[in-house]
């Protein structure tokens, strides 16, 4: 097995683990509802990848998870990749990112190829060893999928580095819901990223 690089090793310790918006939704509640987004380390491909089951939670909501996917981190000509899969039941993994037994049956079979769901991810070295990382799709491009019979397409992509006070890391999410015929945003990042602070952090986030 070759050696990950130390880039996308840290990428992937920077990513396992739960964030949530809480400062941002108290600051802007008209325009942020408060979210908390896991990154759970998973052993799913035998290619030399991180892995993780993400998902999603409303916290004031009262409802489970949702948006449960899976996000295999690579590398291709020394350009760190995202692929992101979906799941063809994602209702049986359902609550997997908090409670990771649930995942033990996950199994590369039960995952659905997105071909258009690939980011590219450029890192900037920062002092002291760390990094901040940006992800994103192809210019121009969205990723689509089938859902409930119809296809939905989504603007995606990430940031994760330093916070501003350098004592945790902060997570930025882009995605947003997209009407391809116009362009304009559904759901999601409408007025910029949702901006979570890391607060828990999960083992498994390299090999």
């Amino acid at each position: 097995m070759a050696t990950l690089s130390s880039k996308l090793l840290t990428l992937g310790r920077y990513l396992a683990g739960e964030f949530e918006n809480r400062a941002q939704s108290l600051a802007e509640p008209a325009w942020y509802v408060h979210l908390k987004v896991w990154h759970r380390p998973i052993r799913l491909f035998h290619e030399n990848s991180l892995t993780f089951f993400v998902e999603q939670v409303s916290v004031a909501s009262g409802q489970p998870p949702y948006r449960q996917r899976i996000l295999r981190l690579y590398e291709s000509d020394s350009q760190i990749k995202g692929q992101y899969y979906g799941l063809k039941n994602a209702a049986q993994f359902r609550g997997g990112a908090i409670a990771p037994q649930i995942l033990a049956p996950l199994t590369p079979e039960d995952l659905v190829e997105l071909p258009t769901c690939c980011l590219s991810i450029e890192s900037q070295e920062l002092p002291e060893g760390q990094y901040s990382f940006k992800a994103a799709l192809p210019a121009g491009s969205l990723c689509s999928f089938e859902y409930a019979g119809n296809t939905s397409y989504v603007s995606l992509g990430f940031a994760i580095g330093p916070a501003s006070n350098a004592a945790t890391l902060e997570l930025r999410v882009y995605d947003k819901g997209i009407e391809p015929s116009t362009g304009k945003g559904l759901w999601g990042a409408l007025m910029g990223p949702f901006c979570l602070i890391k607060n828990a952090d999960f083992e498994g986030g390299q090999p």
